[in-house]
C-alpha cells in the first residue's frame, strides 16, 4: 500500500512510545527508519521496526539510555551504548564530537554495546550540515564470505562518508557485501528471488532463493576488492571499540542476543587543512556536466539518487508491503 511519509512517521513513533521509548528517543529513532523508506531502503526502513519492538521487549534494547562517553585521549572518545537504541546513541556521540572536531580539527568516538544504528548515510549528513566531513563504520554478524570461499566469516561492514561542499554535500554510502542482509530479508518478506550473484546457500552453492540465502553467505562486493575493504573495517572496528569479530557477533537481526558489534564514527574540520569545502561543488558540476555513457543518463555523484528519491517519496508516497503495516498498526496498539 502507498502511504505519506508523515503517517508512517506518526505510526512509528506511536509504536515505540507504546513500548516504552522516551519521546525523544522514539523520535529519533523512527526518523531514520522513515529516511531509510523515503531513499527506497527498505532493508534499514519500517521491516526492522517489529524486531526492535521484540528486543525492547526481551530487555535487549534500552529505551531510554543515550550512551556514556569518556576522553580517553585528546578528541578521543570511547562510548559504552548502555544497549541503548543505535541512532540515539550514535546521534549523542555525533553531537559530543562535533564540538571536540572545531577545536581539534579531527575527533573520533568508538561505539560499543548499542543498537543497530540503521542507514550511515543519515549521520554522514547530519556531520556536512554542520560543515564538517564525517567518515561512518560498522560491523555485523558474520555474513559474508571471504573472497575465494563459501562460509560466512565477515560482517558486510559498510562506511558512510559525507562532505560539505557548499551546496549539496557529498554521500557515500556503501555495504562491502555485494548487498546489506536487510535486502535479502526484505526480498524474503515480499516473496521475490534475488539475482544468482547475490549469495551463496548453506551449502556454498549460489542460490536465487532469499530464504536459502539466510542460512548462506553473501558475496563481497567486487571479488577481492571488497574483501580487503570488509575485512580493513572488520579490523579497525574491533581494535578501537573492542567490538567482536564477525563470527561472535549477535544483535542485529535478532531478538535474542545482546548487540555487541562495533561502531566508529570520525569527524574532521575543513577549515583545519589548507582547502575549502565550498570550493568542492564546481568540480562536482563538471562531473554532473561530463559526457555520459547513455545521454538518457546524465553522470551523477554519490547522494544524487538518494535525494532524488526522497523528493520523489515525499510527493508520491511511500509503498509499505500491507502484512508489514498491519504488523506495525497491531504493535502500535500494544
Amino acid at each position: 500500500m502507498l502511504v505519506s511519509a508523515g503517517y508512517l512517521r506518526e505510526l512509528a513513533e506511536k509504536t515505540l512510545l507504546v513500548h516504552g521509548v522516551g519521546e525523544a528517543n522514539a523520535h529519533l529513532q523512527a526518523e531514520l527508519l522513515i529516511e531509510a523508506e523515503l531513499r527506497e531502503l527498505p532493508s534499514h526502513g519500517l521491516q526492522r521496526l517489529p524486531r526492535l519492538v521484540a528486543r525492547l521487549n526481551a530487555g535487549l534494547a534500552d529505551p531510554r539510555a543515550t550512551g556514556v562517553a569518556r576522553e580517553t585521549r585528546p578528541a578521543v572518545l570511547t562510548v559504552d551504548g548502555e544497549r541503548g537504541l543505535g541512532p540515539v546513541v550514535m546521534m549523542h556521540a555525533l553531537d559530543r564530537l562535533a564540538g571536540l572536531a572545531s577545536s581539534k580539527g579531527i575527533a573520533l568516538a568508538a561505539i560499543r554495546n548499542a543498537n543497530h544504528i540503521g542507514m550511515l548515510a543519515y549521520y554522514a549528513e547530519a556531520a556536512a550540515a554542520q560543515n564538517l566531513i564525517g567518515i561512518v563504520l560498522t560491523t555485523s554478524e558474520a555474513l559474508v564470505h571471504p573472497y575465494g570461499g563459501t562460509e560466512a566469516m565477515l560482517g558486510t561492514n559498510p562506511i558512510a562518508i559525507g562532505i560539505p561542499t557548499g551546496t549539496d554535500p557529498y554521500i557515500l554510502d556503501l555495504a562491502t557485501s555485494r548487498v546489506s542482509m536487510g535486502k535479502i530479508h526484505h526480498h524474503a518478506l515480499t516473496g521475490t528471488p534475488i539475482p544468482e550473484n547475490w549469495a551463496v546457500d548453506g551449502q556454498g552453492r549460489r542460490t536465487t532463493d532469499p530464504e536459502a540465502a539466510k542460512a548462506g553467505a553473501i558475496a563481497p562486493f567486487g571479488e577481492a576488492k571488497g574483501y580487503g575493504l570488509g575485512l580493513g573495517i572488520e579490523l579497525l572496528v574491533a581494535a578501537l571499540a573492542g567490538s567482536a569479530f564477525a563470527p561472535e557477533v549477535g544483535g542485529t537481526l535478532d531478538a535474542t542476543e545482546v548487540a555487541n558489534k562495533g561502531d566508529i564514527l570520525i569527524l574532521i574540520d575543513p577549515a583545519a587543512g589548507e582547502g575549502s569545502a565550498a570550493g568542492l561543488a564546481p568540480y562536482l558540476e563538471r562531473l554532473r556536466a561530463s559526457r555520459p555513457a547513455d545521454p538518457a543518463r546524465p553522470v551523477a555523484v554519490p547522494g544524487d539518487g538518494m535525494r532524488t528519491r526522497r523528493g520523489r517519496a515525499l510527493t508520491r508516497g511511500v509503498e509499505v508491503p500491507d502484512h508489514l503495516h498491519e504488523e506495525i498498526r497491531a504493535l502500535a496498539e500494544g
